[in-house]
């Protein structure tokens, strides 16, 4: 991270926690919700399947530029199908970092080539060993390797959601984390429950069994960009909800914290890692602060 990103943001949780400020500082506009993919997991893909023109995106990136947010991610559907007569994906994460963004990160389900050097991060969703993945996402395990191992910067960051499906291979991402060219870490979040994929709901005690497992873990030296400090809470979602630093931008639509916020009773069920660490964080929890400092200032 860039000594003037580390100040910037440094500053903003200072002010955010001295003066109980709920001003946004990370920022997700949605470029399409069109997906190649239909996994079990999801439930917000090809609900309308429409790519939102780049004049629309370059809008919605200057009024999270003008709110004060300096962390923008870019998600889908799959942000790669994301094209506008010659403009690509490549062409926003430009334009983001030209406006002023001082993170810039993309999700993605790694099922197309990742060239794409000018993000901070690729998120890309990894969710088991090749049977548990390919029984959620289909036949992709493969591919998505084979596109990891020609991605042309070492910028990648697995994106794994805990479900029942693949609780017992945190352990094989972590391993394939530390062992593979171009992965910088990986990050988990627990499956969030929308009404249609409750099936796939942990249990407190499964949240315990898989927390214990990270830590397993970054015991041996796996990259993990999480933040330990924050799973007890994640385990017994006792955490702040919802998390008024992030907010998502669709479509001209404006949503503190995520998509799922309008679904009655989902924030007590939140499994996202990164709602628990940052409403902790800007809480003043002493641990996730100093803990926070350390990975970010390692993996971005």
């Amino acid at each position: 991270m860039k000594l003037k990103s580390f100040f910037h943001l440094a500053g903003f949780g200072i002010k955010t926690i001295l003066f109980k400020k709920k001003d946004p500082i990370l920022g997700t506009i949605i470029v399409t919700d069109k997906c190649n993919l239909h996994c079990k997991h999801c439930s917000v893909n090809n609900i309308t399947a429409i790519i939102h023109p780049y004049e629309q995106i370059k809008k919605e990136m200057k009024e999270l530029y003008d709110m004060g947010i300096r962390i923008l991610f870019f998600c889908g559907g799959e942000t790669f199908l994301w094209h506008d007569k010659d403009k690509t994906l490549r062409d926003l994460v430009i334009e983001a970092k030209e406006m002023g963004f001082l993170i810039v990160n993309v999700v993605t389900n790694g099922t197309h080539r990742i060239d794409l050097k000018e993000a901070d991060l690729i998120l890309l969703s990894l969710d088991g060993d090749k049977e548990h993945h390919n029984i959620i996402r289909g036949d992709t395990y493969d591919t998505i390797m084979n596109n990891i191992e020609n991605a042309t910067s070492d910028n990648i960051c697995f994106y794994m959601a805990i479900n029942q499906i693949n609780k017992d291979c945190i352990k094989d991402v972590c391993q394939k984390a530390k062992d593979t060219k171009n992965v910088r870490a990986v990050s988990f979040n627990f499956h969030t429950p929308y009404p249609d994929t409750k099936d796939l709901a942990l249990s407190k005690e499964e949240k315990k069994k898989c927390t214990d497992d990270i830590i397993e873990m970054m015991k041996k030296g796996a990259p993990i960009f999480n933040l330990k400090s924050a799973f007890p809470y994640l385990v017994e979602n006792k955490f702040p909800t919802p998390c008024h630093q992030c907010v998502v931008l669709e479509n001209g639509k404006l949503s503190t914290c995520g998509r799922c916020i309008e679904i009655p009773g989902l924030c007590n069920e939140c499994g996202y890692f990164f709602v628990a660490e940052y409403t902790l964080l800007f809480k003043g929890n002493l641990k996730i602060i100093f803990e926070m400092l350390r990975t970010y200032l390692k993996y971005i």
